[in-house]
């Protein structure tokens, strides 16, 4: 068993302002890579955790964007996304065919010891406490911002990008994710991991 994480999906989401820098000339073949990339790397008994904007468009979309959702495997977790209307919700949780956990704003989980936020947006989880070893600290995993950088928002505390769009349309690993912050942490802080 194994835990991924992933975020802003946006499958089906037709502007190119998504699909064009995700490397996509459609946002078919860009929703179909990102499924493609989910049932590849996530085996039925893993944990995917998925911080919101699974899918957008309009109820047109929606049953189309429900039938690719539904090929992803694993014990499916969601934290709601700006872009999770209640009607998607109402989709994700009725009718997939997930062994679905849900929350609505955050969930909290400890791996490993270490502890975790996994929001849909950056939040801040620290209070100053740049001294307190790695295991000691709230690290926030978040999405929202589209970014191509997984520490675009480090400089504010312990933020990590878990979207799609860092991570080349794929689910990352958590253990890779505390193999990301100890490397940050020892090149630029210095902390006892």
């Amino acid at each position: 068993m194994a835990i991924y994480v992933t975020s802003d999906l946006h499958l089906l989401h037709d502007k190119d302002f998504i699909y064009k820098p995700r490397g996509f000339d459609n946002a078919r073949d860009m929703s179909k890579a990102i499924v493609d990339n989910l049932r590849k790397t996530i085996k039925d008994d893993d944990d995917l955790y998925i911080l919101g904007d699974l899918v957008m468009g309009g109820a047109d979309n929606l049953e189309n964007s429900l039938a690719l959702l539904e090929k992803i495997p694993g014990r499916v977790h969601i934290v709601k996304g700006n872009h999770d209307s209640d009607r998607k919700w109402w989709g994700y949780t009725s009718h997939c065919g997930w062994n679905l956990v849900e929350a609505e704003n955050a969930i909290y989980l400890k791996y490993n010891k270490y502890h975790f936020y996994l929001s849909h947006f950056p939040t801040l989880t620290s209070n100053n406490d740049d001294d307190k070893p790695l295991k000691q600290r709230l690290l926030n995993l978040c999405g929202h911002s589209h970014t191509p950088d997984k520490w675009a928002d480090f400089d504010k505390g312990p933020i990590y990008h878990v979207e799609v769009d860092a991570h080349d349309c794929k689910p990352i690993l958590l253990d890779s994710i505390i193999h990301d912050f100890k490397d940050m942490y020892e090149k630029g802080h210095n902390e006892d991991r």
